[in-house]
């Protein structure tokens, strides 16, 4: 029998390229995605706010284990909240997905405006 998946929406450190993708070592890559939403600059990861009217935010959608998810949800901390969201896939099918949202402040001069983390210049 086979376990459990959850799927998750990553656009931040988490995804191919970043400086955290080697804690999505396990999960299986679906396809690259967009969700709808604000990407703030916080520190040396992003934080998303969801919304609807907001911009597409670049990310990456995987299957990964329950306990995976565990172990995700531990490394985001109380600064952000899982919760489902709307994920436009790179193949046009629309699916919903557990997305990491910010909860602290949001300074609107750190806001990235095209939506991918990993376009954004380096300090």
């Amino acid at each position: 029998m086979t376990a459990l998946r959850e799927t998750v929406f990553v656009y931040g450190t988490l995804r191919s390229g970043g400086s955290q993708h080697f804690r999505m070592a396990g999960a299986e890559f679906v396809a690259e995605g967009t969700a709808r939403g604000r990407l703030y600059r916080i520190d040396w990861y992003p934080g998303l706010v969801l919304g609807g009217t907001g911009d597409g935010i670049v990310g990456e959608v995987y299957q990964v284990s329950p306990g995976m998810l565990d172990d995700l949800d531990r490394f985001e901390g109380a600064e952000y909240r899982r919760v489902r969201a709307p994920v436009a896939l790179s193949d046009q099918r629309r699916i919903s997905a557990w997305v990491w949202e910010w909860l602290g402040a949001a300074d609107e001069n750190r806001r990235i405006t095209s939506g991918n983390w990993l376009s954004e210049p380096r300090d």
